[in-house]
Parts: C-alpha cells; sequence; structure tokens
C-alpha cells in the first residue's frame, strides 16, 4: 500500500526525520492561506502516488501566496501523466505547500528489504535527486549499504560511518545519524515495504531536511496498522485493482490482451511466462489463492473481463483445495450473469479434474477446453492474433 508524500512526512516527522514546514490543500484558497503563513517563497506540489512528478509539471515555486493560489489551481482538478502512471494519469485531488528550501546537497536515502540477504538494507548515496534505479545501473559504486541485523538492530556505528561517506560532518553528522536511526525505526514498526528520502538535501544554512519522502507498506501487515489503512487513497489506485481488493483476490494490471485467472502466485507466473513464450502478452496477474470459492471465482472473472484491453481469457487451475468442478461453476456462473464477448480458454488438472472439465465442455457456453498449459498458451496465441 502506497501513501501521500504529505502523509509519509507526517510519520516521519513523528520519528524524528526532520521537514520543511508547509501544509495540505484541496483548494486554491487553502493553498494562498498556507503560503500567506509560511512567509516567502513556497513550493506547490501534486499529491500523487507516482515519481517523476517535477518532469511532468507537477512541482511548481511560487514567489506569493497569490501566485501560489494561482498554481494550486493549475493542478487541482486535473490528472497528471508521468513515466509512472498510466496513460490516462491520476487525478490531483490534494498539494503540498511548503516552505522552498535554499539546497547546497542533495543527497540518497532509502531502506527496502533485501530478499536475497533476508534483512533491510539501509542504502544511501551522494547522487540525490536522480532515479535511483539509474543510479544503481550506471554507477552502482555510488550506492551505500548498511544491512540491518534483524537481531541487534541498526547500529549507530552503521549510522556513523554512512554519514562518514556522504561527507556529512559536525552538526549534520549528528542529525544524519539520528535521522537514519528514525527511519529505521519508522520502516521497523509500521511494517513498510519501502522508506526512502529523495532528496535528502543539506541546506545553504546548514541543515539537513527530507524534502521528499516515500513510505510503501506490507499489505499482509495491515492488519496492525488501522491508522495506517485509514490513508488510502483508492481514487490513486486502478479501479480494477481496488474491486479485486475487496473480494480478497491478488490482482494487478498489466500491459497486455490476454487476461490470466489462475490460482496459486506461483503457477500464475509460470502461466504468465509461457504466455510471453508463444509470443502474447499478460494483461494481468491475478491469484485468486488456493482455497477460493465459486463465488470467489465468479467475482474474479467478472473483474477480469471487465479490463476493456482483454481480448482473451485464459484460465488455468490445479486443483487441491480448489477443485476443479467449484473453479468450473464459479466460471460458469459468471458467464452466465454477465456478456463475456471474449473467446475463453481453459486448462485444468488436478482433483475433479474431469467432472470440471465436463462441465465447461456441456455448458454450451463456447468455453476452450485444453489438456495441458502449452497449448492453452498456442491457443490463446491464436486467438489473440486473430483478434489483432
Amino acid at each position: 500500500m502506497k501513501i501521500h508524500e504529505y502523509q509519509a512526512k507526517k510519520i516521519m516527522a513523528d520519528y524524528g526525520v526532520p521537514v520543511p514546514r508547509g501544509g495540505v490543500a484541496t483548494t486554491p484558497a487553502e493553498a494562498r492561506k498556507v503560503a500567506s503563513e509560511l512567509k516567502g517563497k513556497v513550493v506547490v506540489k501534486a499529491q500523487v502516488h507516482a515519481g517523476g512528478r517535477g518532469k511532468a509539471g507537477g512541482i511548481k515555486t511560487a514567489s506569493s501566496p497569490e501566485e501560489a493560489e494561482k498554481l494550486a489551481a493549475q493542478l487541482l482538478g486535473t490528472r497528471l501523466v508521468t513515466h509512472q502512471t498510466s496513460p490516462e494519469g491520476v487525478p490531483v485531488r490534494k498539494v503540498l505547500v511548503e516552505e522552498a528550501m535554499p539546497i547546497k546537497r542533495e543527497l540518497y536515502l532509502g531502506i527496502v528489504i533485501d530478499t536475497a540477504a533476508g534483512a533491510p538494507v539501509m542504502m544511501a548515496s551522494e547522487a540525490g535527486g536522480m532515479d535511483i534505479e539509474q543510479v544503481a545501473a550506471t554507477t552502482p559504486e555510488k550506492i551505500l549499504k548498511a544491512y540491518v541485523d534483524p537481531i541487534v538492530g541498526f547500529q549507530q556505528y552503521e549510522a556513523r560511518s554512512l554519514a562518514f561517506a556522504l561527507n556529512l560532518d559536525g552538526d549534520l553528522m549528528r542529525t544524519a545519524t539520528a535521522l537514519m536511526t528514525g527511519l529505521n525505526r519508522a520502516f521497523k514498526e509500521k511494517d513498510c515495504s519501502l522508506a526512502e528520502i529523495n532528496p535528502l538535501v543539506v541546506t545553504t544554512d546548514g541543515r539537513l531536511l527530507a524534502l521528499d519522502a516515500k513510505l510503501n507498506f506490507d499489505d499482509n501487515a495491515l492488519f496492525r496498522h488501522p491508522e495506517i489503512v485509514a490513508l488510502r487513497d483508492t481514487e490513486q489506485e486502478d479501479p480494477i485493482e481496488v474491486e479485486a481488493s475487496k473480494h480478497e483476490i491478488s490482482y494487478i494490471k498489466l500491459n497486455g490482451t490476454v487476461g490470466c485467472m489462475v490460482n496459486g502466485a506461483g503457477l500464475a507466473m509460470a502461466t504468465m511466462d509461457i504466455i510471453k513464450q508463444v509470443g502474447a502478452e499478460p494483461a494481468n496477474f491475478l491469484d485468486v489463492g488456493g482455497g477460493a470459492s465459486a463465488e470467489q471465482i465468479a467475482s474474479a472473472f467478472k473483474i477480469l473481463v471487465s479490463d476493456p484491453k482483454v481480448d482473451t481469457v485464459l484460465v488455468n487451475v490445479f486443483g487441491g483445495i480448489l477443485r476443479c468442478d467449484i473453479a468450473a461453476r464459479g466460471i460458469l456462473d459468471a458467464v452466465k450473469e454477465i456478456e463475456v464477448k471474449v473467446p475463453i480458454v481453459v486448462r485444468m488438472r488436478g482433483t475433479n479434474m474431469e467432472e470440471g472439465m465436463k462441465m465447461l465442455r456441456e455448458s454450451g457456453l463456447g468455453v476452450i477446453v485444453v489438456n495441458d498449459l502449452r497449448q492453452a498458451a498456442n491457443k490463446v496465441k491464436e486467438l489473440t492474433k486473430g483478434k489483432r
């Protein structure tokens, strides 16, 4: 789960991370009021769940409250398109108005989970303000790392070592050490999957501030954090993904045209791989889970075909806890309830396989039943190519 910059800054500030003064506004008049209170030059920042706002025109500088009001009016109610959004962009409902900072240096600081090491890793770099992925790809030596031991935690000497490597000394080193410690506490206590400050700036008057902030949270831990769940902004998410979450279905929209419905994450990944191998493109990742009911299968199928880009459907079921006949019943219930205008290819193996396949073949609904995954993928490719 993602939250907005202003929300992330509030959480970080609660853990001792210094942030610029500012306030959020939902109307141009509110933006003018915040700018008046801050006195001086301000920055008006579109609040969206996407990076690349500056290059897309989502971050603007104002020299007066009147100009802040004008800039907020230009942003609010629009859709911002960045390199991280769909071509349709995401809606701008709020802007963050905060004091403009005199910047001397831009740094990077972030924490993620290193799955290979099985531990969080704090990363720092003097190449702040840039896409950290680009830095990692072209100049990996610029990224400094400190792994957080799950037993002893993040140590002060590790923070000092990172600060020293960032060429921070004196008061700035002490501030950086406290900042890193606070960021690590927030990451752990809030069950984050990402905590990022980019850029972390050194101002001309000698302060260290989180100029931007990003926090992502582990969905599986949200039951422990109702206060985080309350920050969710579903307008920033794909409507289909929001609907899927209501039914406890794992769904991620992709750019292809082959709609996939599978039970089990590993099988779903394998299904997507073989679709790409035959030259087609998956439209989504959809895992109904190993123990889905016929009702969940029906809901998942409706969600799947609601994507207008889907021109062919591939259902791949391995019957275990979810029996093949239950999966077949769910598919048929959905097809009978809604008008499905795209071909449906189904491959089933496992418990009650023959019964499920018989139900589909004798339904009269035109479902194409195949015996193996390679055959299913080739059939999907044939149907998709025919559509094009």
